[in-house]
């Protein structure tokens, strides 16, 4: 898989960690009986796209520098 950037990943799992629980709280506590189902399941999907990118943030490895594009010292 590519790299990604650690922030970036972290905003990414911050939106869906977010989303997950407001989809959760809203399909569970205020949605009409006909949306509850769908809004608490698709909750449920924006917590494990969460998981996902939490999985990903704490396993990928540091990116290292091209050793061919960096400049030599000249002494």
């Amino acid at each position: 898989m590519r790299y990604i950037e650690p922030t970036r990943v972290k905003v990414l799992m911050m939106m869906f960690f977010a989303t997950g629980v407001m989809g959760l709280v809203i399909g569970l506590a205020i949605a009409p009986p006909s949306m509850t189902m769908m809004i608490t399941f698709m909750g449920v999907i924006n917590i494990g796209l969460g998981a996902f990118f939490t999985f990903i943030f704490l396993t990928q490895i540091q990116k290292e520098p091209d050793k061919r594009k960096k400049k030599k010292k000249r002494d």
